[in-house]
């Protein structure tokens, strides 16, 4: 893996499992966790991607970046998919405990935004930033209210994933040759169109480093009555974030409510009301045949569902930053990273941050209980 220069790679044992982090070499372990900042990444992707701001924050600022089981250098242990995302957040707090570190800012990007938020359901933290989270009320398969559309989550989990693409993570394709290929998933989804950058190889390689063994990515799915024919399984990333096994919208009952910020881009392809990789969606477009109609297989509207819990959190007396970044897609910190750092450092009470040029005003809407 390319590392980046500062950046180390070190392995922590826990009871668990083997969790890879990465961290800056400068950093001082006796850091408080008020200046503690923890990166945590999504789905086909590592704690590599997190490089370029760790690089970024300022020198008395403690940044660790985790690999996720089955991601990067971390064990490849198999997930059981029926608690959620909880094991990801376990091991995440198991890490956490084995540094000595016993509570600091987390930061969670897609997948990682929805391991955040579980891990703030068990333990105490004391801010939050999502990144283009998963919905609370996972990935596919809902309503806006969060309502099930189907008892199996149908169109939701493993079989979903394009078996091509899981091929060329298989046999570590570096190519742009096809739209499947781990490159040009990057450029269409990751990133908005029309971004480029140096780094391009590097995150490749990153998504390279993702697990396709039994009870990785993607997961297992069953088959099912209703439209497309599958349903979530029990093992494996993509069946993590089915809706009957992930909803983190109790987040609005935590007393105390630590500061949120989410922070996600207006072009995002992935995480959107409407996603590319929402089935139903791409139903509903005509590129999935046999589409059942919206009765039956609503496009799942993802950014208005955080939206909604985030506003019932801050009506109960949570304080909400939100910054949305017109034309940006699903990787912020990658394609804004100066607004992405700003927002950050302010949402930890970084007393420095003002020194930096401020993110565009307009962009920012604060909710909070004042």
């Amino acid at each position: 893996m390319t590392y980046f220069d500062g950046i180390v790679a070190r392995l922590v044992d826990t009871p668990r499992l083997s969790v890879n982090v990465l961290v800056r070499e400068s950093d001082d372990a006796a850091t408080p966790p008020e200046r503690t900042v923890v990166f945590v990444h999504g789905n086909v992707s590592s704690a590599a991607f997190w490089q370029e701001i760790m690089q970024d924050l300022p020198s008395d600022v403690r940044a660790i970046a985790v690999d996720l089981r089955g991601f990067g250098g971390s064990e490849h242990a198999p997930v059981d998919a029926t608690r959620g995302l909880r094991d990801y957040s376990d091991d995440v707090y198991a890490t956490l405990d084995a540094l000595g570190i016993p509570t600091a800012h987390l930061v969670g990007w897609s997948m990682g935004g929805g391991v955040v938020m579980q891990y703030v359901l068990d333990h105490p933290v004391l801010s939050l930033t999502l990144q283009a989270p998963v919905s609370p009320y996972g990935f596919g398969g809902t309503r806006r209210d969060g309502s099930r559309v189907t008892d199996d989550d149908a169109g939701c989990g493993g079989g979903g994933a394009n078996p091509d693409f899981v091929h060329r993570l298989e046999t570590h394709d570096t190519t742009d040759e096809a739209q499947t290929s781990p490159r040009s998933v990057f450029r269409a989804g990751y990133v908005a169109a029309g971004y480029t950058t140096e780094h391009e190889d590097a995150w490749v390689e990153s998504m390279l480093t993702t697990s396709t063994a039994t009870g990785n990515y993607p997961g297992d799915g069953v088959a099912s009555e209703n439209w497309p024919g599958f349903a979530a399984g029990t093992a494996g990333v993509l069946n993590t974030m089915a809706p009957k096994y992930l909803d983190t919208s109790g987040i609005v009952d935590l007393d105390p409510k630590p500061p949120i910020l989410w922070i996600h881009g207006t072009a995002d392809a992935i995480v959107s009301d409407t996603s590319f990789y929402d089935l139903n969606y791409l139903g509903q477009l005509g590129i999935v045949p046999g589409w059942p109609g919206e009765d039956l297989a609503p496009a799942q509207e993802m950014v208005s569902q955080t939206r909604d819990v985030l506003g019932v959190y801050a009506a109960a007396g949570g304080d909400v930053a939100e910054l949305a970044l017109e034309g940006v897609g699903h990787a912020p910190h990658l394609e804004r990273p100066t607004e992405f750092r700003q927002a950050l450092l302010q949402r930890i009470g970084y007393v420095g941050y003002a020194q930096d040029p401020a993110p565009p005003t307009e962009a920012i809407i604060i909710r909070s209980a004042d």
